[in-house]
């Protein structure tokens, strides 16, 4: 028996060893961590329960059968964060490159499969090469077998993604189905095809830092949600995440003790907006005094600026921020933001997560740029998302919502339950000099009459009470009261409930 008990440590040694000492010692040189650290800075000390552990391969071409690791590149299982499950997969580059095999994938599968079943969301920590070559088409049909998993999963639990290394060729597609991607600094980067053959097909140069690497996906592509500093950085925040999100699409978010007031009131807020209407002022100020302790987890941060998406708590639930930024482009929507907003709303409404709309929305940018990009199509992204939205939607006004964009930005008529506005809030077509230039344009020339009709626009439309005489404002609220007013909005409609027809599914304008 002793001698078994023996066999079997040995066993589990070589096979934590991965790739053996200088492979671990070369991750390590490069400022990255391994694939069983990563475990350990992730999960609750002592929470991970390993599958798998004595997987190999069972290629024999080009020589492979010499080349035989327990594990085959990737540790797979599951832990909890903060004492709530998750499943997990951390690609292991010591060992072949952390390159996928058709066993490697058939681990993953079985984590997201039981992931699937058993309700808790999955994290995978990228860090791989690629498709084994020597697997030939095997590997393919790997990489395919966890597409399909991905999609399966898709609303059904989170999906997370940490890019910690390489992730190139066809394994990008994995990530790019996730709900959330993250990336760490100058060690990570991802894309369909690398620098060598983009120089053979195209003539570019380029580094594959510049290709595909953090600063590209978080500022430019879009396709990653946020970059950090090192390993260590990523994974606590992918803790401080799922602190925040359900385990499934059949919970509530989880509810955590509080130590702010509720009804807390900000008279700094009675002062934000600034006189003058063409003044920008930081919608972050307004978030952050709302939220419980002033804590707002930003989402695509470094993307899209003239928008805000994240996650904040009131009274200890999460609630899904939106809110329009005065700082950038004066707020206007554009292509950009209305994607990265339309995909936040969706990911929210999937996993039953309210949402909350701060609106100063001039209106769609204009220009060709947008409209043969096709800002149509992406303006009614976000509009599709609001509309077809079920979960608790609060909006409060703080000054321009004009056009279009008032429509888009979870109006009344897109089945919003509270619509607030603040009484420096400007609800109308367009602003009041194009609408008197249109209106009374025969008096264009006498600059004195196009002042007074101008001003009687303001007077008229530039408030909330026009709006709030026909029932789309639900009520003009003090802006010092506003953490008050939501988070008493949102306690009122736990119990909401609200389904659309049934469908197979829908068809949003992608």
């Amino acid at each position: 028996m002793k001698d078994i008990l023996e066999e079997l440590e040995k066993r589990r040694d070589q096979a934590r060893l991965g790739g053996g000492q200088k492979r671990i010692d070369a991750q390590h040189a490069k400022g990255k961590l391994t694939a069983r650290e990563r475990l350990d800075v992730l999960l609750d000390e002592g929470s991970f329960e390993e599958f798998d552990m004595f997987v190999a391969h069972r290629a024999t071409d080009f020589g492979m059968a010499e080349h035989k690791y327990p594990g085959d590149g990737v540790v797979t299982g599951w832990g909890t964060i903060n004492g709530r499950m998750v499943y997990v997969f951390s690609q292991d580059f010591t060992v072949l490159g952390g390159s996928l095999s058709e066993t490697h994938a058939q681990k993953i599968c079985k984590i997201m499969d039981m992931a699937v079943k058993n309700g808790a969301p999955v994290i995978g920590l990228n860090d791989s090469g690629g498709a084994r070559i020597q697997e030939g088409v095997a590997s393919l049909a790997g990489y395919a077998d966890v597409f399909q998993r991905n999609i399966t999963a898709s609303g059904v639990v989170p999906q997370i993604s940490v890019i910690m290394g390489p992730c190139a060729g066809g394994a990008v597609y994995s990530p790019a189905m996730t709900d959330f991607i993250f990336m760490v600094r100058d060690s990570s980067y991802m894309f369909v095809t690398g620098p060598d053959v983009v120089k053979t097909v195209t003539n570019e140069v380029v580094t594959a830092e510049e290709l595909g690497g953090a600063k590209t996906h978080t500022s430019k592509s879009s396709v990653a949600d946020a970059a950090f500093e090192n390993d260590v950085e990523a994974l606590l925040e992918t803790r401080r995440l799922i602190d925040l999100l359900p385990l499934n699409n059949r919970e509530k978010p989880p509810v955590r003790p509080v130590f702010d007031e509720p009804d807390r009131v900000e008279p700094s807020l009675d002062t934000l907006i600034p006189d003058n209407p063409n003044m920008p002022y930081d919608m972050k100020e307004l978030i952050h005094k709302v939220a419980d302790e002033g804590d707002f987890y930003e989402i695509q941060k470094d993307f899209a600026k003239n928008i805000l998406t994240g996650f904040i708590r009131l009274d200890g639930s999460t609630v899904g921020v939106v809110a329009n930024q005065p700082m950038v482009l004066a707020g206007c929507l554009d292509i950009d933001s209305s994607r990265k907003a339309a995909r936040f709303v969706r990911f929210c409404d999937a996993f039953e997560i309210p949402i909350l709309t701060f609106v100063d929305v001039p209106g769609f940018l204009p220009g060709t740029g947008q409209e043969y990009g096709g800002v149509i199509k992406h303006g009614a992204k976000l509009l599709f998302a609001y509309g077809e939205a079920t979960v608790p939607k609060v909006t409060v006004i703080t000054r321009k919502a004009y056009g279009g964009a008032y429509d888009v930005m979870s109006s009344k008529h897109l089945r919003g339950d509270f619509n607030y506005a603040w009484p420096t809030a400007e609800i109308a077509v367009m602003g009041a000099k194009g609408a008197v230039e249109i209106i009374y344009r025969s008096d264009l020339g006498d600059a004195e009459k196009i002042a007074g009709r101008t001003a009687e626009y303001e007077g008229r439309f530039a408030n909330p009470f026009v709006a709030a005489e026909k029932g789309f404002i639900d009520e003009v609220i003090m802006p010092h009261s506003t953490r008050r007013r939501v988070t008493r909005a949102f306690a009122s409609l736990r119990n909401k409930q609200l389904e659309n027809p049934w469908k197979k599914h829908d068809n949003i304008p992608l």
